[in-house]
């Protein structure tokens, strides 16, 4: 069965920082999202990461801001998040993708449970 499950969510203050973590199981990935929606909006993309090697995607909003990263050993996906804003409220998903490396949502095939990410002004 597989499963992804995210943690580290919570209560920032504006310029704070979180790290979220995703623990897969089940079965290994080519590729991991982090996604993210608010409120009455649409999913969005934040960053992916290949399962090997070094490449990574990040949205605009996301950039110098994010940092995603894996640890294969703990089949492990990590989402730094630094100098958090308001605007960065939203639950946040991890995703898994078996074939591809992308930004669409809709390409992504396991989903985890999300985690709420409030940060206050």
């Amino acid at each position: 069965q597989v499963q992804l499950i995210e943690s580290g969510g919570g209560l920032v203050q504006a310029g704070g920082s979180l790290r979220l973590s995703c623990v897969a199981s089940g079965r290994t990935f080519n590729s991991y999202g982090w996604f993210r929606q608010a409120p009455g909006k649409e999913r969005e993309f934040v960053a992916a990461i290949r399962w090997s090697g070094d490449n990574t995607l990040y949205a605009d909003s996301a950039k110098g801001r994010f940092t995603i990263s894996r640890d294969n050993a703990k089949n492990t996906v990590y989402l730094q998040m630094n100098s958090l804003k308001p605007e960065d409220t939203a639950v946040y998903y991890c995703a898994a993708d078996r074939w591809r490396y992308g930004t669409n949502p809709r390409e992504y095939d396991y989903w985890g449970q999300g985690t709420q990410v409030t940060v206050s002004s």
